[in-house]
């Protein structure tokens, strides 16, 4: 995305997500129908304006969208399990491992998040599913272990996260999730690169 303008993004991520060969999974062969959309941190704002936009045409369009924040998500369910005043009042007194000790214990991503997206996915028909948020729940939640962990629940409709930071795939190293552009550890290969997708 570093080379597009705003604009640009917006109308390939409109013209993309909209076309039947998206909506129908087509030229994926047998792989997982998740796209990353990677997108410079510092564009984070126009990003999340862009998403908004995109979410209002796609759906006057008719392509109904589920769309997931995984920061309002993680809030959700510490609320409704009666955790999060506890969580509020934990982080005054311990340090920032502890906490994220924590976090990542009552958000555990198979046990908690994943089951979470199912059930949003099973009360709504949706075409496309949207996650975003994925700056904001850093390091508690990691991107490569919900993609992981949904793989066998978000197969039948495309999933699009956008990713504040660089999808890269080499061949010495794989493909990695780097957020921010500066954490390189997040090995996930099985996504595509929306901005490589030919409509």
């Amino acid at each position: 995305m570093d080379r597009f303008s705003i604009q640009d993004t917006y109308d390939h991520l409109l013209k993309l997500i909209s076309s039947d060969r998206f909506l129908q999974k087509q030229g994926l062969g047998n792989e997982v129908p998740f796209f990353i959309c990677p997108f410079p941190p510092q564009r984070a704002l126009e990003m999340e304006k862009l998403r908004v936009q995109l979410l209002n045409r796609l759906g006057q369009q008719g392509i109904r969208i589920l769309d997931i924040n995984l920061y309002d998500l993680a809030i959700e369910l510490l609320k409704n399990r009666n955790i999060w005043d506890r969580i509020l009042e934990t982080e005054k007194a311990v340090d920032k491992e502890q906490l994220k000790e924590l976090l990542q214990g009552v958000l555990d991503t198979q046990t908690h998040l994943v089951p979470a997206i199912a059930e949003k996915m099973a009360k709504a028909p949706f075409d496309v599913m949207f996650i975003a948020g994925v700056g904001e729940v850093f390091p508690y939640i990691r991107s490569h272990n919900v993609l992981n962990n949904l793989q066998s629940t978000a197969k039948e409709q495309p999933t699009v996260m956008f990713f504040p930071g660089g999808y890269t795939h080499s061949l010495e190293g794989g493909a990695s999730l780097d957020l921010f552009k500066r954490l390189h550890d997040d090995k996930y290969y099985r996504a595509f690169n929306i901005f490589h997708c030919e409509i």
